[in-house]
């Protein structure tokens, strides 16, 4: 069984509204608290990056199944959404909402858009994220194949 490890370093100076940097490989960057939640907006956040986690990772998780389906990809893109609920006082992250949207070259057939369509669908099941989140934040897909 291979581990692979992951290493963040975090940096927070003071207070609630601070504002502190974090590094871990090539992410580096400033962190406070969002301005929809009365932080200093500086950087990212939690939210953010939790929304980033669970979108990077559905999209890379597609283009490899795409790829090893051999099917004739036009373009991809990738909308995403975080809605976090707030009751008395209780931050929730409630759901995440992927809307890729996925094109196929001219020469594709009505198979592949079969199985295009089953792709877009597992992939939120077969990513590492989505798998992590699961019961505790609820997954949606909004797809748009074209």
């Amino acid at each position: 069984m291979a581990e692979h490890h992951f290493h963040l370093k975090a940096d927070w100076p003071g207070g609630r509204n601070s504002t502190g940097s974090i590094e871990a490989g090539n992410l580096k960057t400033e962190i406070s608290i969002p301005p929809e939640m009365d932080g200093p907006g500086i950087g990212t956040n939690p939210d953010e990056m939790l929304l980033g986690a669970a979108a990077t990772c559905y999209i890379i998780t597609l283009a490899a199944m795409i790829e090893r389906a051999g099917l004739p990809l036009q373009e991809m893109s990738l909308e995403s959404e975080g809605i976090v609920n707030v009751t008395r006082g209780i931050f929730t992250y409630k759901k995440i909402i992927h809307r890729p949207s996925v094109s196929l070259k001219e020469e594709a057939g009505d198979s592949d858009y079969k199985k295009l369509s089953k792709l877009v669908e597992k992939a939120e099941s077969s990513c590492m994220i989505s798998r992590a989140v699961k019961g505790n934040v609820e997954l949606e897909l909004q797809p748009n194949i074209k």
